[in-house]
């Protein structure tokens, strides 16, 4: 007869989410995770495979969570509206006290992981693919409706404000400075007009 799990495998799997994000990949041992979580190392190793493993899946699960802000990308009317409330956003999560210091889960998988991990790369752009195609897809609209002047480039506008996005994210981690990561975004949307 299996024995039935005694931890909420969901619940494991958010906690370790939370103490990647916090420490890194590198910075988060087995014995840190055994701890965190609560959970045996080899009901850790059973459930979710190697460190590795669950880092990925916890990445995934964040990339499950992450607040479906693209969506006012696409809802009828205005778009450049969303667009700027988008950035906006991301600026004052970079400059929040709470959440600066976390930064971005995905961007700092981007700097600590993909360069070495192909698995944490395709994670990664594959991520930046949908937010790109999203802004960009919204730029064209904006376009269409005359939002946007002609002589615009939606697709490299989209490039410039996903690398925005990212930027902010890591500058808002490493700076105390929150007027750093607000001037940078305002000087950046100041170029839809």
């Amino acid at each position: 007869m299996a024995r039935t799990k005694e931890f909420d495998p969901e619940a494991a799997l958010q906690a370790a989410l939370e103490l990647f994000w916090r420490r890194g990949y590198e910075a988060t041992s087995m014995s840190d995770l055994v701890a965190h979580l609560g959970v045996g190392r080899a009901s850790i190793y059973a459930t979710f495979g190697s460190k590795h493993e669950l880092y990925m899946k916890a990445l995934e699960r964040y990339q499950e969570q992450l607040p479906d802000l693209l969506r006012e990308l696409s809802r009828p009317g205005p778009v450049l509206p969303a667009v700027r409330a988008l950035v906006r956003r991301y600026a004052d999560e970079a400059a929040a006290d709470d959440l600066r210091l976390s930064g971005c889960f995905l961007t700092n998988t981007a700097a600590e992981l993909a360069p070495h991990d192909p698995g944490a790369a395709r994670q990664v752009e594959r991520n930046w693919d949908r937010l790109e195609t999203v802004l960009h897809g919204a730029l064209v609209r904006a376009q269409a409706q005359g939002e946007l002047s002609a002589d615009r480039d939606p697709l490299t506008l989209a490039r410039m404000l996903l690398v925005l996005l990212q930027g902010l994210k890591v500058v808002g981690k490493a700076s105390p400075d929150p007027a750093r990561v607000r001037d940078a975004a305002e000087q950046a949307l100041a170029l839809l007009d």
